[in-house]
């Protein structure tokens, strides 16, 4: 739960307000109390959404579909107003954490649980069929745990039999493992009722297993698994097995009908499921209970100040206070949020320059970075390459608002880092955070960043967001270090082409870049072989590696290894084997401690990276002398990278004119933008969010105890 909004209206259709729940796909959700005093959640859709006929004649045909259910374990529309300028709709409160939720914390549900789950879901559905629907998007983080039992929720991309989808034409339609085969390919049958009960099936796999049946991933690769292989049910117990695996059969005619499986689901039971009382295990009634008893103590807030003026519309739509009383209520919470303050500039100003500047609104962006710690020259660089664009946008005469930036030291600590997200992400003024600038701080901010609905952009950190689906709101702005892998493989198939490669996997001082390796055992290089020699944790023998690739014919070695002297440890073992072929490296290892340890053995290697040199890079020119003037040398690695990040930030509030410049605008916003910067032009799938431009990656070479900038890998075309 979040207090309201200073702008936040006091009440939406004869509902008060009480606090935010999140924003959502389209809007943002209220907790509120009906007339009648009961707790309800109102979704309010974004003005931008409500100005477009056709979304409109959409929602009110799935908002009327939607409030026409009324089945124990639905959560209905029970209020609604298609025609509000900002539309609306309410639904009563389920008083339990989602079933995502629930298993992620404690782990599989017991069989009788499933079995319960499952028939009551069951019997969801076939109301949501009987009333021509289909509700296609049935997954863990849709199902609700309520003391008697599971509720069915968000019919937001819900299909009426012969009716258009709320969704947008080019939105995907259903969750990658949960959504059944056919309806995964381009020319399938449209979505009925075996695509429910093959998503039905998925989500008690889950909930029985605790793990997705599909596995994790790529969102297209666990689309590919759901079309072409078989499910995995290993954790799945043997009296779940053959309901389960039923739901799961490819062939659209071959699953049970919803009958069908409640039968199997009942087979060799003893409980009846529509009369068995205490239904969840421990500890999920406690904190059902607590849930409710917070919901329930909830003062009504003060009246709101709303700093536009009230736009007149028509009157309440014929679904406004429906069958309130008859709902029931309850109410799930969330966290609040705490105070800030702003840096801006290197004096630490905040104040905007005099003129017509102080007219435009001031738009906060946030870093979190090491800036004390062991990181703390990557650190450094992103806050003095975020600066940098902040300053150069706000001296732009046209600029329609000017940015404010507020910078957090987490001094590379764990437990630094989770606070100093949880007070970035409870400021309301921040609408976007980059950071963080080490690796392993990634789950926990961006695990706050979704709950807080908060833009996080990753610059240098390596994160495979397409296997955590739930950080949406997190965006990469570069490719994970499968990226850095594609600038080895080009240099060992069009400049030095090597029919015979050695990786050498190093885990002695640190995990590997695995990820190196896989793409060159997936496309070896010059469509050659290639061999992997692995030193395991603690071991030594570089040597003892170099022995056997010479032996194997190596004509190049590429060392996946993460450590600088670990690098060095193999430049000096190939040395003196006298191997001269290309022998190379990535970004971990390329640092002045690898050309200070290797010595002579340091020259010639050639290093891929995911950082550019903008020294090399004629457009970034202005960049690298602002940066001399400002900080007396040229930008540090990554810090072209961040000052991009600004630009693509800014790039997409600006497109977000004539909406709101808010944090749910912001969050979705910016995967849709696409930003040319200094370092790279920056672009989205539109699906899976992930990044899509190709040829991402640098290329550098060790020369006279020093790295030289080769290029973009696409770019480099003959050995330099």
């Amino acid at each position: 739960m979040r207090p309201l909004h200073p702008t936040d209206p006091a009440a939406i259709g004869g509902h008060r307000l009480l606090g935010r729940l999140g924003s959502g796909g389209m809007g943002t959700v209220y907790l509120g109390r009906s007339p009648e005093g009961v707790l309800v959640a109102v979704k309010v859709i974004r003005a931008d959404h409500g100005g477009d006929p056709a979304f409109r004649a959409r929602f009110r045909r799935e908002a009327r579909a939607a409030a026409g259910l009324s089945g124990r374990w639905i959560v209905p529309v029970v209020a609604a107003d298609p025609e509000a300028r900002e539309p609306w709709l309410a639904t009563p409160f389920v008083p339990g954490p989602s079933l995502a939720e629930a298993v992620a914390g404690y782990g599989p549900l017991p069989v009788r649980t499933v079995r319960i789950l499952g028939t009551r879901l069951a019997e969801a559905l076939a109301e949501v069929h009987a009333a021509g629907l289909v509700h296609r998007d049935v997954k863990p983080g849709n199902v609700l745990l309520a003391p008697d039992g599971p509720r069915l929720i968000d019919f937001g991309i819900a299909r009426a039999s012969g009716a258009t989808a709320l969704t947008a034409a080019d939105a995907v339609v259903g969750t990658p493992g949960y959504l059944a085969p056919e309806l995964a390919r381009a020319c399938g049958p449209a979505a009925g009722p075996p695509g429910d009960v093959f998503s039905l099936g998925c989500v008690l796999a889950y909930a029985a297993a605790g793990a997705h049946p599909f596995g994790g991933g790529h969102a297209a690769a666990v689309v590919f698994r759901t079309v072409h292989e078989a499910p995995a049910l290993d954790g799945v117990p043997d009296e779940l097995l053959e309901a389960v695996g039923a739901c799961l059969e490819k062939d659209p005619a071959a699953r049970p009908t919803l009958d069908g499986l409640t039968a199997l689901l009942r087979a060799g039971s003893g409980d009846d499921p529509h009369t068995a009382g205490d239904w969840l295990p421990p500890p999920l009634p406690r904190i059902i209970a607590e849930r409710s008893t917070r919901a329930l103590d909830l003062p009504a807030p003060e009246p709101t100040r709303i700093d536009a003026p009230p736009v007149p519309g028509p009157a309440p739509g014929p679904f406004t206070r429906r069958r309130l009383l008859a709902a029931g209520a309850a109410v799930l919470a969330a966290g609040a949020p705490i105070a800030w303050f702003t840096r801006g500039g290197r004096g630490g100003s905040a104040t905007p320059p005099a003129g017509s500047a102080r007219d435009r609104a001031v738009h906060t962006l946030a870093l979190q970075a090491d800036l004390t710690g062991p990181g703390r020259t990557t650190g450094q660089a992103h806050e003095r390459g975020m600066r940098l664009a902040v300053d150069r946008h706000n001296a732009r005469a046209d600029a329609p608002f000017r940015l404010a930036l507020r910078v957090a030291d987490d001094g590379g600590d764990p437990a630094r880092a989770a606070q100093v997200v949880k007070e970035l992400a409870a400021d309301p003024a921040v609408l976007a955070l980059t950071g963080p600038t080490w690796d392993a701080a990634v789950p926990v901010l961006a695990e706050a960043c979704v709950t807080a609905d908060l833009a996080l952009l990753l610059v240098s950190v390596n994160s495979d967001l397409n296997s955590q689906t739930r950080w949406r709101t997190t965006c990469a702005t570069r490719p994970t270090d499968e990226g850095l892998g594609m600038g080895v493989l080009h240099y060992l198939s069009q400049v030095y082409p090597s029919r015979r490669t050695a990786v050498v996997e190093d885990a002695s001082d640190g995990p590997p870049a695995w990820l190196v390796t896989r793409v060159l055992q997936q496309s070896p290089p010059a469509q050659g072989s290639v061999t992997v020699h692995r030193i395991p944790q603690g071991g030594s023998d570089h040597a003892g590696a170099v022995r056997a690739l010479t032996e194997a014919g190596a004509e190049a070695v590429v060392y996946t290894g993460t450590s600088p002297q670990g690098a060095a440890r193999l430049a000096r073992a190939l040395a003196d084997a006298g191997f001269r072929g290309p022998r190379m490296a990535v970004q971990h290892a390329m640092e002045p401690a690898f050309v200070t340890a290797a010595g002579a053995a340091a020259e010639g290697w050639v290093f891929s990276t995911l950082f550019t040199d903008p020294t090399g890079v004629p457009a970034a020119a202005d960049f690298v002398a602002d940066h001399r003037t400002a900080y007396g040398e040229p930008p540090a690695r990554w810090a072209t990278e961040a000052h991009d990040a600004v630009g693509l930030l800014a790039a997409a509030l600006t497109a977000l004119e004539g909406g709101t410049r808010d944090r749910a605008g912001l969050s979705r916003r910016v995967f849709r933008t696409t930003h040319r910067g200094l370092a790279k032009e920056v672009s989205f799938d539109p699906g899976t969010r992930a990044l899509t431009a190709d040829g991402l990656g640098h290329l550098y070479r060790a020369e006279a105890g020093a790295f030289r900038y080769l290029g973009r890998y696409t770019d480099v075309r003959a050995d330099p």
